[in-house]
């Protein structure tokens, strides 16, 4: 009888020791969750912005119109008329020629420019001698320029004549130029697919120069004054795309419409507003309703 008292004895107490250790477990965990941990995220302001879809390239400047000047005769050059950087109109006289031919006497023979422009480059000096396949000078009409481009096929149908295009040069760095799609060839090569293009560029102060290096920016779609993110804060695939907004120390989730991409920036078409604030750091944390605390990075320049 006794031993039978003791046994069930021991199995109470055994029996409000698990309890006692499960409420306290119980207590400890409520203590642990009761207090929301607080995420720290670095955020940006939606803002509005100019955005631009765009093909770029590189090329080189020419004139749009250049000609290699040739004499008409075999003989001597016996005068220069024109040098280096001269103005010309169309006809006007760049040297003169003597026929060296034993036995007859000839004026000398004028070499005349064949258009208006000015003198890029003479070849020959006085006593050189020169027939009709001898190049005798180079006349340049700089008032306006180009640059040739090689355009892909898929791009082709999003190219129109006129089309603007921004042109950048090593020599006026932060500078730029706009030029003009000014010829489309109707046939592209076989091996690369590709349609020449010709982009002409105003330049009727001649800063310009023949043989510079270009970048170009040809502008397909531009989209004025709409908000924009950076691609940092931008989560999943389309169509499912997604970021948080930070709103009242919580972080939202937000599904989001984006449209044209420039650089590290989207378009936002739908899902957020000029001013709303976006993680782009610290996201990986994050559920929707977390708790946040926010650091705003404000941009310094376009």
């Amino acid at each position: 009888m006794r031993r039978r008292r003791l046994y069930r004895f021991k199995i109470l107490i055994t029996q409000i020791l698990f309890l006692a250790a499960c409420l306290t477990g119980c207590a400890r965990k409520q203590g642990a969750s009761g207090k929301e941990e607080v995420i720290p995220v670095k955020v940006i302001r939606v803002e509005l912005r100019d955005i631009q879809k765009t093909l770029d390239y590189v090329g080189d400047i020419k004139a749009q119109d250049e000609a290699i000047v040739y004499p008409k005769v075999n003989g001597k050059i016996i005068e220069k008329v024109q040098d280096e950087g001269a103005s010309v109109n169309k006809g006007d006289i760049i040297a003169y020629v003597d026929r060296d031919e034993i036995g007859y006497q000839f004026e000398k023979a004028p070499v005349e420019s064949p258009l208006t422009g000015i003198i890029g480059r003479v070849y020959v000096d006085k006593g050189t001698s020169v027939n009709p396949q001898t190049p005798v000078a180079l006349v340049v009409d700089m008032d306006n320029v180009k640059v040739d481009l090689d355009i892909p096929e898929e791009y082709l149908s999003k190219i129109i004549l006129g089309q603007s295009a921004e042109i950048s040069l090593q020599a006026y760095p932060g500078e730029k130029f706009i030029g003009t799609a000014s010829k489309i060839s109707p046939v592209l090569d076989l091996e690369t697919r590709t349609a020449p293009l010709e982009i002409i560029i105003p330049n009727s102060d001649h800063r310009l120069k023949s043989g510079m290096f270009a970048k170009v920016r040809l502008i397909l779609l531009e989209h004025k004054n709409v908000p924009v993110i950076l691609k940092e804060s931008v989560m999943g695939k389309e169509p499912n795309l997604f970021v948080y907004a930070a709103e009242d120390n919580k972080a939202i989730l937000k599904k989001v419409t984006l449209g044209i991409r420039q650089g590290p920036y989207f378009e936002v078409q739908e899902g957020l507003k000029e001013g709303d604030l976006v993680v782009i750091m610290g996201q990986q944390r994050l559920k929707d309703k977390a708790q946040v605390s926010v650091e705003i990075e404000e941009e310094t320049g376009n």
